[in-house]
């Protein structure tokens, strides 16, 4: 097993990663959540995985999907953690992927104004990022995730060995992380640039340096005052995607890692515009997100003015259109991009032929 701490003063806590990391459960909930005497397990019908609180439990199952991260969810949820008797110093376990975690993790935010949670996390997504660092929360048809909290968990548990069941698409939702990982890993300061070669390392320790990648930015800025904000590198367009895929007419099926492959070439390009980068760093962006075998296409029928709406609502936003990019200085907060500039760039980007699954 690998341990990596979040390092957050007394809000310290340790995500375990390696095969089997899940039967560690009761052990974590004693000695996280000594006073717990009730779990609530949320997870999903399909996820399929048992665990163990060592302390008596109720089981609740949420919808699966993108959709199931809403606020008529959350009420459904806290209203059975009441009628199941759940109090402030029992415990919530979250047993599935990134939207198991954002959804139970906000309801741990908000039942009883805040109980104690702990993240078992069943998907490649899950594990190197969602599930770590305290980021909850839902979505409005306005866009993804802009109804939360920070509400750090008690511990993390990223069993590795349950990720052999995962689907085609669901790997690469997370190699699309993993990929934006590549970039935050690498630039000043470190010895190796951005590559595919993380793919090179054993699973388990994938898993572990994307989470101290992660741990490290989150313990220097937990609430995204400046820093954190680099963990979205790749995110803006891939949450615009994903609020224009809510539209039933949307012609696209995204998971999220593969929007963000998208975002991360947009990205480059982007920053390629502004004069911020070469054309040699701009073609890195793409042939990175190709090491991960994630296609850099956008949706043939994305509009990009539609588009450029959904990320003006972006939460990192300060009444203007900001920005993840690459610069001379590494990837960084860029405040005040001229939508015009964006909507070319959306508009030159390669994209995907009519008909294709996307």
């Amino acid at each position: 097993m690998i341990s990596v701490p979040v390092e957050l003063g007394d809000r310290r806590y340790d995500v375990v990663v390696g095969g089997g990391a899940r039967h560690r459960l009761a052990d974590v909930v004693e000695s996280s959540v000594p006073g717990a005497s009730r779990a609530a397990v949320v997870t999903q019908e399909g996820i399929g995985v048992e665990v163990d609180p060592g302390i008596p439990a109720d089981r609740f199952l949420v919808p699966d999907g993108e959709a199931a991260k809403s606020l008529t969810v959350v009420e459904e949820l806290c209203r059975g953690l009441a009628r199941a008797g759940v109090s402030r110093s029992d415990v919530i376990v979250a047993v599935g992927g990134g939207v198991v975690t954002d959804l139970a993790g906000f309801a741990a935010a908000s039942f009883h104004r805040g109980t104690a949670y702990v993240n078992v996390a069943t998907s490649l997504l899950g594990q190197v990022d969602a599930a770590v660092g305290g980021k909850t929360g839902v979505n409005l048809p306005e866009g993804k995730n802009l109804v939360g909290a920070f509400w750090q968990p008690r511990a993390v548990l990223c069993d590795t060995e349950v990720l052999d069941s995962l689907p085609p698409r669901e790997w690469a939702s997370g190699r699309g992380e993993m990929a934006k990982y590549a970039f935050l890993g690498s630039g000043p300061g470190t010895d190796r640039g951005p590559d595919s070669s993380l793919l090179d390392l054993p699973l388990d320790e994938q898993v572990a340096r994307c989470v101290a990648i992660k741990a490290d930015v989150v313990a220097s800025d937990e609430r995204e005052g400046h820093r954190r904000m680099v963990l979205n590198y790749g995110h803006t367009l891939a949450h615009a995607l994903e609020a224009t895929a809510f539209d039933p007419d949307a012609g696209w099926d995204l998971r999220h890692g593969e929007a963000v492959a998208i975002g991360l070439v947009f990205a480059g390009q982007l920053a390629r515009r502004l004069g911020r980068i070469d054309d040699r760093r701009e073609e890195l962006h793409r042939r990175v997100v190709g090491g991960f075998d994630l296609s850099p296409l956008l949706p043939h029928d994305a509009d990009p003015e539609r588009l450029v709406s959904f990320m003006a609502r972006d939460k990192k936003a300060h009444h203007d259109l900001t920005f993840v990019l690459d610069g001379p200085d590494g990837v960084e907060v860029v405040h005040g991009v001229d939508r015009a500039t964006v909507v070319a760039t959306l508009a030159a980007m390669d994209r995907s032929s009519p008909g294709d699954q996307v």
